[in-house]
């Protein structure tokens, strides 16, 4: 199994979890005010983007490279990178999605600080978005 290694990412290395993105067709970008965290053995293999907001963090990136999803890369990923931050974290995902994010210890209707009501509100009128949230330190 290879070593994994996980860290905060750079703001001058953003264009390398673009290309990753790109790499695996994903339409997700490195968020421009997000920290930027992956995942990577010799390459980038995950990444995810937090962005600060009302004391806690939004979560508005993470995906794995579909190779090798299902070992664990997603919370190892969250896990490390709550052990720098404080606050709660919320997320929008599609229903489909639920699954894997209470799996993460995310929980479904929190309470939204209003910046992200606002923002949920004008893409669900799109999308059918589901707000999910964890509180502080709370992986199992």
């Amino acid at each position: 199994m290879p070593h994994y290694r996980i860290s905060q990412l750079a703001d001058d290395s953003r264009p390398l979890l673009n290309k990753f993105y790109r790499q695996h067709r994903s339409p997700m970008r490195a968020s421009g005010d997000g920290l930027l965290w992956v995942v990577r053995d010799s390459e980038i293999v995950a990444g995810m983007s937090l962005t600060p907001v009302a004391r806690g963090y939004w979560l508005t990136g993470l995906y794995v490279a579909p190779k090798l999803r299902g070992q664990g890369l997603a919370r190892r990923l969250l896990e490390d990178a709550r052990h720098e931050l404080e606050g709660p974290v919320w997320l929008f995902c599609h229903p489909e999605l639920v699954t894997l994010y209470r799996h993460l210890g995310f929980a479904a209707d929190p309470q939204l600080p209003q910046p992200l009501v606002e923002r949920l509100a004008r893409y669900q009128r799109s999308k059918p978005l589901l707000a999910m949230g964890r509180e502080e330190r709370t992986l199992a």
